[in-house]
């Protein structure tokens, strides 16, 4: 039996019940999910289904992620709400590859763990999986391991075995509406252009994870645990100079209390020149270099290069900052001496991350 695994909060649950209910099956898993977005997130829960697929004994297959193809299908449906047009269109498009593939494998049947979904609608997935079968010459299974309390097994079993829980669907229309609703940045698709890995971002969890398999590979206990703290994202920044721009480096936990202000440096504490408005500071790349005992040769690959996050945030108590300053804090070559500009759009927000913890003595 072929099995289209969606994600491993699913999978896992869904997979075991599958093995107790058709023992004489040889169950082969097959990650087919190009609407997840974006790649990194796609990557992650890849991952995740890997580990468990491994603590099942279960062969898994990874799909083609062909996102385009994904999007081509949906187009005109981007605005629909969940388990509507587009949901609908998503799941005929993976099972249509699923069951092409459970054919091609020589499979008599294929099912999909979207079953176990509380987001799903058993209805719809049942509809489109029999239609599709039936097109290939097999069956489609579909099972509903959600009565009896399925669902509620479901999440004790993941919590029990760590996984990683996804808190959206997938693709980039779902995400940014539940985001809208929510009254929640979108962070998910915020990736600097510097690489520089943000807190609580996919590519911090991706490391997370990454560590937890290392972890479990050399046999140390762990535990993932949460932690509730103020994250910081930056949207965009321009500083101007007589109108001119001019290169500059924004430290995390950057902030105004608009999105614009203008003035000049007045008088310096230290190694910090501040600015006439707005609590505006500004750090010369000398001192920046000084402080945290790097070597940049100019602002430019500073933006492109910088140090990891924590690193950053660090200086910033290296400054004599408050631990809740919010100013902004700006690292320029030399001290702006005219009329200055600042655009600067950034948002912090209470948020909640993992954290990785070895337990082992």
């Amino acid at each position: 039996m072929l099995v289209h695994i969606c994600c491993a909060v699913d999978s896992h649950y869904f997979l075991q019940k599958l093995q107790k209910d058709y023992p004489d099956e040889k169950l082969v898993g097959f990650f087919y999910d190009p609407n997840i977005h974006p790649y990194s997130e796609y990557y992650l829960r890849l991952l995740d289904v890997k580990r468990s697929c491994k603590m099942l004994g279960i062969e898994l297959i990874e799909g083609e992620y062909d996102t385009e193809a994904w999007l081509e299908a949906v187009r005109g449906l981007e605005h629909e709400p969940e388990k509507g047009a587009r949901c609908a269109v998503c799941f005929d498009r993976r099972f249509e590859v699923s069951a092409k593939k459970a054919a091609e494998l020589g499979e008599k049947t294929f099912t999909s763990t979207l079953l176990t979904s509380p987001k799903k609608s058993l209805k719809q997935l049942k509809a489109a999986g029999d239609a599709l079968a039936e097109r290939e010459g097999i069956a489609f299974v579909a099972p509903d391991y959600r009565k009896a309390s399925g669902t509620q097994e479901q999440n004790i079993l993941a919590k029990a075995d760590q996984l990683y829980r996804q808190d959206y669907c997938g693709c980039l229309f779902g995400l940014t509406m539940q985001r809208d609703q929510q009254q929640k940045l979108a962070d998910e698709l915020f990736v600097p252009l510097s690489g520089q890995v943000q807190p609580e971002s996919i590519e911090a969890r991706i490391a997370l994870y990454e560590k937890r398999w290392e972890l479990e590979e050399e046999g140390v206990a762990y535990k993932i645990v949460k932690q509730r703290f103020l994250n910081w994202r930056l949207k965009f920044a321009t500083l101007k100079v007589r109108k001119a721009v001019v290169p500059a480096h924004i430290l995390p936990y950057s902030t105004l209390k608009g999105t614009y202000t203008r003035g000049k440096v007045e008088y310096a504490t230290g190694v910090l020149h501040h600015m006439s408005r707005d609590e505006v500071k500004f750090l010369t790349l000398a001192d920046y270099n000084r402080l945290l005992e790097t070597d940049y040769e100019n602002i430019t690959e500073l933006i492109f290069s910088p140090p990891p996050f924590e690193e950053e945030v660090k200086l910033r108590s290296m400054l004599k900052l408050d631990p809740y300053d919010l100013s902004a804090v700006i690292v320029v070559e030399t001290v702006p001496e005219n009329k200055i500009e600042l655009m600067l759009d950034a948002e912090t927000y209470s948020d909640v991350k993992e954290v990785l913890i070895p337990t082992a003595p």
